[in-house]
């Protein structure tokens, strides 16, 4: 899935001499801001510009359903009421989790000394704008809406009061055995009813009205035309001929990730939320924009929802004729904040420029393994293995480190009974990967592990042999990396069109490392012709599977493989060092505050702390905290960071 989320508080390196002159500063700084937001100083490093598979993305869309919402607003409540606020305590629990080294990523490419910055919490810190496929940056600068003779009058979204929408809504979504409501015209004009008609029939998609006499009252009658089936289907005869049947807009958001935003539209449209479609999810903990298009729903009902929503925005409104494909997006532009930076003026312009010019390993990011101390390429690795028994068990043992209170006690239960009926009882959250597990191990038996396994949610289960190809392909570019440096060499594979082929001898002048890829391991691709390749071969040898045969006889885990380039240059890269007093006000204007006219934030020339402000561009699959690694130069695992933070806060 192409993500985008940072939940980062701080990106630290031991203090160095250089650093100490700064040190009481930046601690008063974090201190206060901590006691100001409450914040776990604790928090995970999650960066991500990842575009998976499209069928794992689809599979997601179609698992959103809005009449789940009270059961995940429930699981939300639980895993909120669920934190640990001491970070001493977070970090001791993390001992357990992962660093880099464990995954594979363990080289850097450029050659400057690295330096401390804080990547805040604050979500307004990290903004992500999508890049479509004809190259166009997505921004949100129009608030209008097409004209269109066709459209409903702004009345239709008052005439309504708030009981008889409740109302309407139950009977859209067949809450009650009512099988119509009625509407009583209070000003009986003919206007008025046409005003109440339209006013039903386009914000309850799949009901019709008819005009009753009553005891001498006029009433409208709401009635369902065609069942369950109305819901899911936009009303094809109300949408003109002439107009494109897709509205596209632009979708500002603050905080949220894609797949809630869809979830929350679809709920204040009342429609299921397989009308909508994108080029790429974006993840919560950031600002993000990007395009969206919605079947046979108006721009002036979505621009209506302006009105109503928290952290939303919608605008740049347009109606066209097809919907928008996942994958079709050239990347994202981000603009990322770092604050606190110890690094001197020359540090900072040497690992910029070596940024633009060079580049940065295109690892997996951290948030690719998970945060436990049972890494998800283990669980991948087993599959790959069919040891479905070691599968079971590393999803369902217990495990040392930061989690839920009550998926420790779940886990609990689990070692000491294998009853999954009595596991499951301990387990508030029922959506989570332990429950859907212990849930299908109550429906087939613990003799039948893969259908049991197969309740999990398709992209979920294949997150885990994803994983295991992530954790290959980063232990393999460090090997590369290490034995060949950063030069294309014969044996090396590039890509010719969707083809790779080997650099050979005569040819190796004509390449640079920019156009050497590796592969992550499958059945479907050819290795490098030198140690590299004997190396991918030894280390799925001691995982005891054969790299000549990557079929699993469960189709969905057969690996096909892919290729990937092994270093990124970054696009539009661009940076400026800013001083600032106050750590609460915004370093730079957002989309939104543009268009509400907000002024650019006045900064002091000489303020107590410098941060870094930077932009660049880059493809999907590709990872920005790899990027903000390479500047940083350091080990951006949360089990690090933790350890880090809380020492700095002593």
């Amino acid at each position: 899935m192409e993500t985008v989320e940072m939940n980062s508080v701080s990106l630290k390196r031991p203090r160095s001499e250089d650093d100490v002159a700064n040190a009481d500063e930046i601690k008063r700084q974090k201190i206060s801001e901590k006691s100001k937001t409450g914040n776990d100083s604790g928090q995970s490093i999650e960066a991500v510009t990842e575009q998976t598979d499209k069928s794992l993305l689809e599979d997601t869309k179609n698992e959103i359903v809005p009449n789940e919402e009270s059961e995940e607003q429930e699981d939300e409540e639980l895993e909120d009421s669920d934190e640990d606020g001491d970070p001493e305590s977070f970090a001791d629990m993390m001992k357990h989790g992962l660093t880099e080294s464990d995954v594979g990523i363990t080289k850097f490419v450029s050659s400057h000394k690295g330096f401390s910055g804080i990547l805040k919490e604050r979500y307004s810190d990290f903004v992500v704008h999508e890049i479509g496929k004809d190259g166009r940056v997505s921004h949100l600068d129009d608030f209008s809406v097409p004209v269109d003779d066709e459209d409903p009058s702004e009345e239709t979204f008052t005439v309504l009061s708030d009981e008889d929408k409740q109302r309407l809504e139950e009977l859209q979504l067949l809450k009650n055995k009512e099988t119509s409501v009625a509407i009583e015209v209070i000003e009986d004009t003919k206007e008025k009813r046409t005003v109440i008609h339209q006013a039903v029939k386009s914000l309850f998609p799949g009901l019709e009205t008819k005009t009753e006499d009553r005891d001498g009252k006029k009433y409208i009658i709401a009635y369902h035309a065609a069942g369950k089936k109305a819901l899911a289907n936009p009303r094809k005869h109300s949408w003109p001929k002439s107009r494109g049947n897709y509205c596209h807009f632009v979708l500002y958001k603050e905080n949220k990730d894609t797949m809630d935003a869809i979830n929350v539209l679809s709920k204040f449209l009342r429609v299921k939320p397989n009308i909508f479609s994108y080029m790429g999810t974006k993840d919560k903990r950031a600002i993000t924009v990007q395009e969206i298009a919605v079947l046979r729903i108006t721009a002036q009902r979505l621009a209506h929802l302006n009105k109503c929503l928290m952290n939303f925005k919608l605008g740049n409104f347009s109606y066209k004729n097809h919907p928008l494909k996942l994958g079709e997006l050239q990347g994202n532009h981000f603009t990322v904040v770092l604050r606190n930076i110890t690094g001197t003026d020359d540090q900072i312009e040497q690992a910029m420029h070596s940024l633009r010019e060079i580049g940065f390993i295109n690892y997996y990011g951290m948030q690719r393994f998970g945060t436990t101390a049972v890494p998800t390429y283990q669980i991948g690795r087993a599959i790959l293995q069919n040891n479905w028994n070691e599968v079971m068990d590393l999803i369902l043992k217990p495990r040392p480190g930061a989690e839920k209170g009550y998926l420790v006690k779940c886990r609990e239960e689990w070692a000491k009974t294998k009853d999954p009926a009595a596991a499951l009882k301990k387990l508030p959250v029922k959506r989570c990967v332990e429950g859907q597990l212990l849930r299908g191990l109550l429906q087939y038996g613990m003799k039948n592990i893969i259908s049991a396994f197969g309740i999990i949610p398709r992209n979920n289960r294949l997150m885990y042999i994803h994983s295991y190809q992530s954790y290959v392909w980063n232990n393999m570019v460090s090997k590369r990396i290490e034995e060949y440096g950063l030069r294309a060499v014969p044996g090396d594979l590039t890509l010719k069109g969707a083809t790779a082929v080997h650099i050979e001898d005569g040819d190796v002048d004509n390449y640079t490392i920019h156009d050497v890829v590796m592969p992550l391991p499958g059945f479907d691709v050819i290795y490098p012709k030198h140690k590299i390749g004997e190396a991918y071969k030894e280390m799925l040898v001691a995982d005891n599977l054969d790299i000549n045969n990557m079929r699993h006889k469960i189709r969905d885990y057969s690996l096909s493989g892919a290729y990937r380039k092994i270093i990124i240059r970054p696009q539009n890269v661009n940076w400026e060092v800013v001083a600032y007093d106050d750590p609460r006000i915004p370093l730079f204007t957002t989309d939104l505050d543009k268009l509400e006219g907000k002024p650019l934030p006045v900064l002091p020339t000489d303020g107590k702390f410098r941060a870094l402000k930077m932009e660049f561009s880059l493809p999907p699959s590709t990872y920005a905290t790899m990027a903000i690694r390479e500047v940083l130069k350091m080990d951006t695992s949360i089990k690090n960071q933790t350890q880090l933070n809380t020492t700095w806060l002593r």
